[in-house]
Parts: structure tokens; C-alpha cells; sequence
């Protein structure tokens, strides 16, 4: 075997070995951490829907944007998008708060909806799409879901 055949292969092992050793990391601190994120999450959800006992739709979604705001790192985002889910699903109805509002399944409309919604909030970073999407499963669940007026068969 040549020297640089013997090179190539130590190096292709050395990759090897420290992919392995980064996924082994990676299973293991997760395995530890799992609990404590799951954790979080439900305090978050609940802190919406307290918020949202106390507010409309419209009120649910000023806050998280404020929150968003103050924070629009990726973590932050995934618990104001936690926060904003539990306080839309507590709070009343607001008037219009889901017209206009695309299905999440029509690609291109959210893509504009979404752009257009942040500009309008003054934000600008790669994550506040995620918050409007969490109003278009709102809407999207509440327009699948009979109402309590309606006959069911």
C-alpha cells in the first residue's frame, strides 16, 4: 500500500470515528436533556393559555409578536410559538382574525401571507414566519370544527 493511500485512509477512518463520536454525544446529552424540554414546553403552553383566558385572538398574537421581539433567537421562537398556540386555543374569538388567512397547504399564498404579515409587524428575521404559521393551524382547526350551532349527523 502506498503512502498516500495509507494517508487517505487514516483520514477517512479519523471522519469516521469522530462522526460516530459526535452522534453518540448527541444521543446522550439528549437523552438527558429530553425531560427538561418537554418540560419547559408544557410551562409555555400553559402561560398561553393563561394569557389567553384574559385576552382575544388578536391580543394572543400582539403579545407573542412583542415577545418575539424582545428575543428572535431560534429557542425564543420555538416558545413563543408554544406560548402563542396555547393562548390562541384559550382566548376568544376575534372578529375577522382568520379571514384572509391562507391554508397552511397553499404553498405559495403562506409564503406571501407570511412576508407580508412580518413586514407588517416590523420584523424581518428568518423565524417569524413560524408564528403566523401557528395562526394558520389556528384557523385551519377552528374552520374544521363544527360549531356549536351547527347540526352533526
Amino acid at each position: 500500500m502506498s503512502r498516500n493511500v495509507k494517508i487517505i485512509l487514516s483520514v477517512v477512518v479519523s471522519v469516521v470515528l469522530l462522526f460516530i463520536v459526535v452522534v453518540g454525544a448527541s444521543v446522550y446529552w439528549l437523552s438527558k436533556h429530553t425531560g427538561e424540554y418537554l418540560e419547559a414546553g408544557r410551562r409555555t403552553i400553559e402561560e398561553g393559555e393563561r394569557y389567553g383566558q384574559r385576552t382575544d385572538n388578536a391580543g394572543c398574537l400582539r403579545e407573542a409578536l412583542a415577545r418575539h421581539k424582545g428575543n428572535p433567537s431560534f429557542t425564543s421562537s420555538l416558545a413563543n410559538n408554544l406560548f402563542l398556540r396555547g393562548c390562541l386555543e384559550a382566548s376568544r374569538p376575534t372578529e375577522s382574525f382568520c379571514n384572509d388567512v391562507p391554508k397552511p397547504t397553499e404553498f405559495v399564498k403562506t409564503a406571501r401571507w407570511q412576508i407580508r404579515q412580518c413586514q407588517q409587524a416590523g420584523l424581518s428575521d428568518s423565524y417569524c414566519g413560524q408564528l403566523f404559521s401557528q395562526v394558520q393551524s389556528f384557523c385551519e382547526t377552528k374552520d374544521a370544527k363544527p360549531s356549536k350551532n351547527q347540526n352533526t349527523y
